[in-house]
């Protein structure tokens, strides 16, 4: 059975990961909105990632006997200054997600909620990459620059995510 402390604080990721997924959606519409379809296609996948991290703590509730309650997600922004832009707050926002599991985890080590644990990890893990993810994009569009062929093939090379 899962705790009420475990249980309101997964239901608050639940709110936090159906979040990201809209502001990755937002994301996408801006890159579509700038005629840059791979970098949509990019936002669109990790968007569609958060929904699928939202049912996984959506699961793990109901598996464990507990109960979801879904709260208001907050509209995200829908302009930036530039595709950097976007990805310094993508990365922004993924190391604050981080800081968020890691709270849960702490919370499920506090009252020794084993299950919880051993869930989390797999976020821990992930979290791990996507702010690799992240930082590498930020770096590579730092070299790249603003505009011109670097910034066309690097959206070529993003609008392959997923098709591999």
């Amino acid at each position: 059975m899962l705790g009420k402390k475990v249980q309101d604080a997964i239901n608050e990721q639940i709110r936090n990961e159906l979040y990201s997924g809209y502001l990755y959606l937002s994301m996408s519409a801006y890159f579509e909105a700038n005629n840059l379809p791979g970098f949509a296609h990019w936002m669109r996948v990790q968007a569609e990632e958060e929904q699928e991290h939202a049912l996984k703590f959506f699961d793990f509730v109901h598996d464990r006997g507990g109960r979801v309650t879904l709260k208001a997600i907050e509209q995200p922004a829908a302009e930036w200054d530039s595709p950097l832009a976007v990805f310094e707050h993508t990365l922004e926002h993924e190391q604050k997600v981080t800081s968020l599991i890691h709270q849960l985890y702490a919370l499920a080590l506090t009252e020794k909620d084993y299950a919880t644990q051993v869930t989390l990890q797999w976020f821990v893990d992930e979290q791990v990459e996507e702010e690799k993810s992240a930082t590498e994009i930020v770096e590579t569009l730092k070299l790249a620059g603003a505009k011109g062929q670097a910034l066309v093939m690097m959206g070529r090379a993003l609008g392959q995510r997923g098709k591999d």
